[in-house]
């Protein structure tokens, strides 16, 4: 384990204290919660990123993939 020090802004620590006290567990637990929580949200909103933007490399492919399919079934029909 690894040992930090940092500093909060006394109102986010004091709200902080507020739950620690609430949830009846160690100030240690909540912040290693809270990080991995946080940890969590950010590899999602660059995973979301990531797709958004290979998605947006593929899009002009993929209309002209439909087009082809959309000709074929076409001449399937006149057949």
């Amino acid at each position: 384990m690894k040992s930090i020090s940092l500093k909060l802004k006394e109102s986010i620590f004091a709200e902080a204290e507020k739950f620690i006290d609430r949830l009846n567990i160690s100030r240690n637990k909540y912040i290693n919660e809270a990080v991995a929580f946080y940890n969590a949200y950010q590899k999602r909103k660059m995973l979301e990123e990531q797709l958004k933007r290979e998605s947006e490399l593929v899009a002009e492919d993929s209309m002209e993939v439909l087009s082809e399919f959309e000709s074929l079934e076409d001449e399937w029909q006149a057949i």
